[in-house]
């Protein structure tokens, strides 16, 4: 696939609420301009899924369609699963197509914030 975006929680133990609100709010409109897109979904609990992003919510809960599981051995009853809801507390990682990612943008958009911040 392409590039990994996760944050672990300990990147927000010393921010603000207000920071971390903010931070989210720019995870969600990146994640908002990659509905239709491909991805693997990796959860906390080592399960990933593939599929298509349907939608995703300000709490970063995603919805996938045309789910498959990259280990089917391991989670057969996931094999009769077409289209499923994660809440984004359990995820651990999203992988993006490389080709989707605008990074330019992505690193435009942190500054702002970090400068909004700043002020």
């Amino acid at each position: 696939m392409g590039k990994w975006f996760g944050c672990s929680p300990s990147v927000f133990d010393d921010v603000s609420l207000f920071t971390k609100q903010r931070v989210k709010m720019l995870f969600y409109s990146f994640f908002k301009s990659l509905v239709g897109k491909d991805v693997v979904v990796e959860l906390k609990n080592d399960l990933s899924i593939c599929g298509t992003l349907h939608s995703v919510d300000q709490y970063l809960n995603i919805k996938l369609t045309d789910i498959s599981v990259t280990d089917p051995e391991k989670y057969p009853h996931m094999l009769s699963v077409k289209n499923c809801f994660i809440r984004g507390s359990v995820v651990r990682y999203v992988q993006l197509p490389a080709d989707e990612v605008d990074t330019q943008l992505l690193q435009d958009a942190a500054r702002k914030e970090a400068m909004q911040q700043k002020q």
